[in-house]
Formats: C-alpha cells, sequence, structure tokens
C-alpha cells in the first residue's frame, strides 16, 4: 500500500490484483474421539448422499441447491452422524455455512413437537432474522415447521416460546430461559453464528457462556464464523468440547472476488466530499457504507439527504420493528444505499451489494488503539456474494488510519489497489470496471449459504 498524500513517501507496495473465481479448499481436523472410528470421515458429493430427510432435500433442491459447496461437502456428514458430535467451523459467508448448519438442525428435530429441540444463537437481531428466512426456506415442505424468534419484543411477557426451533439472540434467549418461558430441557441442538464475537469476552462471550449453563449438558453444540483469532479458538475448544473442526486457509479468507481498494484523503474533512462523488457508483447495484458510530451515521445521512442524495441509515438505536422495515428496503432495493455502523457487519446477506465502503476503518481495544483485521473482513464480506465480484473502498485521511490498513493488509497477506481523489476519471474507470464485470456474470444461482 503506497503512503498517503499528507504522509512522507515510502516505496509503493500496490499493483492492482487480478480478480479470481472464489474458490477454496478446506481443511478438516477430526476430534480424539472420531480418530477412533472405522470410518472417520465422509464427504458428499451430492445431498441424496447423505441419508436427509425427504422434506429437507426436497427443500434444498428447490432452493437450486444442485450439489454441496465445498464446506457442505466436509462438514454435513460429520454434524450429521450419529452419536452427534460438536463441530467448530471456520467458513467465510458465501460458502455455504448457513445452508450447512440449517440442515442439520431441521435433520435433527422431530416437528411433530412443539417442544423446543433446536437453539440457534446470533449477535444481532438481523441475522437471527436471516436465519429465521433460511430455516423456513429449506423447510417449506416440512409440515408443522415450527420457528420462534426470541428477540427483543418478539415474545410477550405472558408469551410461551412452543416452537421446536428457535433462533434468537443470547440475552434474550436468556431473560426467557430465566422466566420460564422457555423449556430448553429438551434441546438437542445449540448453533451459534458469527461465534468469535458472540465468545470473545469483550463480545458477548459472558452471555452465552450463560446460557450454555442453562441447557442439556449433552446437547451437540455447532459453531461457525468467518474468523476464529486464537485466543476465541482456544476458548472454542473448551465451550465445544472433543469438537471436530474446519477451516479454510487465511490466505482464502480474504474473499477473492472483491477487488479491495483504498482512498488517499487529503484529511478527514474531506472525507464527505469524496463520498458524495462516488454516490453515482453506489448507485449501480447497492452499496453499504460503514462507520464508526450511530451518531456520525445519522450525521452523514442527514448532510447527504440535504444535498440532495438518497440514502438511508440503520443502526442499534433504532426500534426493532423499524430495524426490520429499514433492512428489507435494502434488501428489495427500495433503499440503494444504506449508511451503518457494525451492527450489519456479520452475516448480513444481501445478493445485490456490489460496494462496500468503509468511511472509518474498524478498530478494537483502548482509545481504538488496535487495527481490527477481522472486523474489515466481515465488513468487505457484504459484498462479493455468490461469487460475484464486487468492490470494496476504504477511506484513509492520516498516518494513524493509514497505519491501520497497512497493518491489515499484512494480516491478510493483499494488495490492495489505490485510488486518486485528485484524478476522479481514473477512479471511476476502476471502480466501474469491477462492477460491470460483476453484472456481467454468469448467471446467478440462489444460495441460502451466508
Amino acid at each position: 500500500m503506497a503512503e498517503p498524500a499528507n504522509q512522507a513517501a515510502e516505496p509503493a507496495l500496490v499493483q492492482e490484483t487480478r480478480l479470481q473465481e472464489n474458490s477454496y479448499d478446506v481443511e478438516v481436523q477430526l476430534s480424539d474421539l472420531q480418530k477412533d472410528t472405522e470410518n472417520p470421515l465422509g464427504s458428499a458429493h451430492t445431498f441424496e448422499e447423505l441419508g436427509l430427510p425427504g422434506d429437507v432435500l426436497k427443500g434444498l433442491l428447490a432452493m437450486n441447491f444442485q450439489k454441496p459447496s465445498k464446506v457442505q461437502e466436509k462438514a454435513l456428514p460429520l454434524m450429521l452422524s450419529d452419536p452427534p458430535a460438536n463441530m467448530i467451523a471456520q467458513s467465510q459467508s458465501g460458502t455455504g455455512k448457513t445452508a450447512a448448519f440449517v440442515t442439520t438442525v431441521l435433520s435433527r428435530v422431530d416437528h411433530s413437537s412443539n417442544q423446543p429441540q433446536a437453539l440457534l444463537l446470533a449477535p444481532s437481531r438481523e441475522l437471527a432474522r436471516q436465519i429465521e428466512n433460511v430455516i423456513t426456506h429449506i423447510g417449506q415442505f416440512i409440515s408443522n415447521l415450527g420457528v420462534a424468534a426470541a428477540i427483543p419484543g418478539s415474545i410477550p411477557r405472558d408469551g410461551r416460546v412452543d416452537k421446536s426451533i428457535v433462533v434468537g439472540t443470547p440475552g434474550t434467549v436468556m431473560d426467557l430461559i430465566r422466566r420460564r418461558q422457555f423449556d430448553a430441557s429438551q434441546l438437542r441442538v445449540l448453533v451459534i453464528d458469527e461465534a468469535d464475537n458472540m465468545l470473545d469476552q469483550q463480545g458477548m462471550g459472558d452471555q452465552c457462556a450463560r446460557v450454555k449453563n442453562m441447557l442439556p449438558k449433552n446437547i451437540q453444540i455447532l459453531l461457525f464464523s468467518a474468523t476464529f483469532p486464537d485466543k476465541v479458538m482456544k476458548y472454542a475448544t473448551t465451550f465445544a468440547p472433543n469438537a471436530n473442526m474446519i477451516k479454510l486457509k487465511v490466505q482464502e479468507l480474504t474473499v477473492k472476488g472483491i477487488s479491495q481498494m483504498y482512498m488517499d484523503c487529503p484529511s478527514e474533512a474531506d472525507k464527505y466530499e469524496i463520498l458524495c462523488k462516488l454516490y453515482g457508483l453506489m448507485n449501480i447495484g447497492s452499496s453499504i457504507i460503514f462507520v464508526k458510530t450511530r451518531e456520525s451515521a445519522s450525521q452523514i445521512q442527514k448532510r447527504m439527504m440535504k444535498d440532495g442524495h438518497r440514502v438511508s441509515v440503520l443502526h442499534g438505536a433504532y426500534e426493532g420493528s423499524e430495524r426490520d422495515s429499514l433492512l428489507e428496503e435494502f434488501r428489495t432495493g427500495k433503499s440503494k444505499v444504506l449508511i451503518t455502523t457494525n451492527v450489519l457487519a456479520r452475516g448480513i446477506d444481501v445478493s445485490t451489494v456490489s460496494m462496500v465502503i468503509n468511511y472509518d476503518i474498524p478498530m478494537k481495544g483502548m482509545g481504538d488503539a488496535v487495527h481490527d483485521t477481522e472486523t474489515y473482513l466481515h465488513r468487505i464480506g457484504r459484498t462479493g456474494r455468490f461469487g460475484r465480484v464486487g468492490v470494496s473502498i476504504t477511506f484513509i485521511s492520516d498516518k494513524k488510519s493509514f497505519d491501520a490498513l497497512r497493518n491489515i493488509a499484512a494480516d491478510l497477506e493483499i494488495d490492495l489497489v489505490a485510488l486518486k481523489p485528485d484524478d476522479w476519471d481514473e477512479t471511476e474507470e476502476k471502480v466501474q470496471r469491477v462492477i460491470k464485470s460483476s453484472r456481467a456474470q454468469a448467471e446467478f444461482v440462489p444460495s441460502a449459504g451466508v
């Protein structure tokens, strides 16, 4: 990455990367318990080979799943094995991980009973709703399919959770169990999506640990995330003991279908004007703008609307039903540009997103002292969906932001394409070339794997 214009020059490290197909290899590590079996690992090349219930198989085929993805090939035989085994799966969005754990849940549950048997936890109501939607689509042919959303405001104080599958956020689930509105005694499967954040002690780790302590001791635990920092992985192996593991190589986590660029802004104040110049490109598909705080998200939205740009904003300060409505408008294309905080950085899947803009670089630690590579990876993963290509543009404006992005690039072993704010013709040409390539790609095959 080249030194920004307002810093001392360094040798340029940038060369434009050639777009590649989103291919990857899956590594499998079996638990010590499973290594003792005669046939420790199966690999299913068709869904028919898995011995799935007929209605589940029918649902997968109806969604145009022709064959398992590479992750599903390796993970599903292990997750569906008897006796049930725990799984820790590190797999980026778009590789079929959601469909994998949803298929497992639908296959484990007795749908003739309203007793809760499977619990799926997510860090936000948006991701919980999305998982709920995948369950209803893959399970569309299952008679008496029951799915309850355990998110704020969804279950009244005098209500009960009376569905076989429960999808929710850990705080709400914990409250429902404590108030005896949710009988967890018959749960068979616990799925935790975005597990790196959910198990992090600085994230929701305490809540998830408390929920787990309320569940049967022999429950099957499935942990999924695009990233697993070392400290979280260490805890995950305790949280899900004797787990089988699948993972992608680090280099393959950088989402190869995304052209990752950066814009060297002369100053912090110039970022807004450059963002407005990008507005025309944002509307070619759909775009997400990530900012640091709720306040700055709302301020930028109001300023852009005043300047004649149609944009929406979504963050945690909005009420649940309003958040659902705003996200649905973005999914359906009524809203094309969405400004948000990290509430949408993880797992949210909108197939039309062709551009992600990091208006503020993701940072962590006291006083935002350390670059946050995992969040960067999750953010840019909102584009380049289903093997398509997409664009991510990260704004830098001073030495701190430059150093942070340089460190992220080093962590991911990538080169970043430089965009010049003073040569707008070249910037537009570079971005449009990628987006037009995405639109011209071969037919799009729907997938629930987010």
